[in-house]
């Protein structure tokens, strides 16, 4: 795979993890969890009765300049209070939340969509990128498993006109293929269907991408459309080779940043197929669900949190899911949005291709 002509190097996210003594780790916390809460830098009469800490303004004072100067806060403006920086998020996901857990109104509209689900595959990825997007208030990303080894479930054809026919394939994950063939005679419905009966016959339970050698079938109408539906199949195994990419609510990443240069650079990656599915496999492959700021490495994205769960299907990570928003997300909502949606996801999945 080419890499990304913005890719830099990712940070590693482990390294200077110096551990906080129990007073500094709840200042933490409670700066991180209000300022994803307001937006706000937040000061030290806010932080001193957060639960944890109960100590006076100044000794918060205190210790939130030795978090500065330890790179875990940052003041961005001399008489305002601080900020987490991505090393003080990156301690706060790893040291300081517990799992998060859905509402019981977002579990009901988890399940009630996955109830309702119906049709193509495509359309079913599609969906729950927006149905994860709606679930965090961030951009979603689906990536769905290539058809490259999905069987062939059913074959028809069907008469459009006098020299057209439509070709279908079923596959095994639910995705549904068409195309068009051009016929060179008239072909009948009754030819047409059995037609669709001999390429049923050779090639369900078989991929698009293998070989296939139909011998005659004694019926010259029949060997006929036979062979004009040859090009068509050898077209669809050669289309599914790339990743399916379904974004849902990229609009929302507008209402997280008051620059408009970031939200133009955040957008634009977000149209760049390649990039996103890179993004997602090397958090993934990195062994992270969760890449703050620059450890994901992508430059355009310094300002961005992105958070994933794997797609697996019968215990073989087939996709992703991804979570793409500021730095100050709902860490513990994002992360268990993206767990329950991706395992939701492949239970589908693995219905549709009849293994569960």
């Amino acid at each position: 795979m080419t890499t990304p002509a913005n890719r830099v190097p990712p940070v590693d996210a482990s390294s200077d993890d110096r551990a906080l003594n129990e007073r500094r780790a709840a200042i933490l916390e409670a700066v991180v969890t209000q300022y994803i809460g307001t937006a706000e830098p937040v000061g030290s009469s806010h932080v001193a009765t957060a639960p944890g800490v109960q100590v006076s303004p100044a000794t918060v004072r205190s210790e939130m300049v030795a978090l500065e100067r330890e790179g875990y806060l940052a003041q961005p403006h001399t008489s305002a209070g601080r900020i987490p920086t991505d090393k003080g998020y990156r301690f706060f996901v790893d040291h300081l939340t517990e799992p998060g857990v859905l509402g019981p109104a977002q579990l009901q509209r988890v399940t009630q969509f996955f109830d309702q689900v119906h049709g193509e595959m495509e359309t079913m990825l599609e969906r729950a990128s927006g149905l994860l997007s709606d679930l965090t208030s961030c951009a979603a990303v689906v990536v769905g498993p290539s058809h490259d080894s999905a069987m062939i479930r059913s074959v028809q054809l069907v008469g459009l006109a006098p020299l057209h026919a439509l070709l279908v394939v079923v596959l095994s994950d639910g995705a549904v293929e068409k195309r068009t063939i051009e016929l060179d005679f008239e072909a009948s419905e009754e030819a047409l269907a059995r037609s669709a009966a001999v390429l049923g016959a050779h090639l369900v339970g078989r991929t698009l991408a293998a070989k296939w050698s139909l011998p005659p079938s004694g019926d010259h109408e029949v060997d006929r459309l036979v062979a004009a539906a040859r090009a068509p199949f050898r077209f669809m195994g050669g289309a599914l080779e790339s990743d399916q990419v379904f974004v849902g609510g990229p609009a929302r990443l507008a209402e997280s940043f008051d620059a408009v240069e970031t939200v133009r650079s955040v957008l634009g990656i977000l149209e760049q197929q390649l990039v996103v599915v890179t993004l997602l496999r090397d958090v993934l492959h990195s062994g992270l669900s969760v890449a703050i700021g620059t450890e994901h490495g992508y430059e355009p994205l310094a300002s961005c949190a992105v958070v994933v769960a794997p797609l697996s299907v019968d215990g073989q990570e087939l996709g992703a899911v991804g979570l793409l928003g500021p730095t100050r997300m709902d860490y513990p909502g994002a992360l268990a949005a993206a767990h329950v949606v991706g395992e939701r996801l492949g239970q589908q999945l693995g219905s549709h291709d009849g293994r569960s």
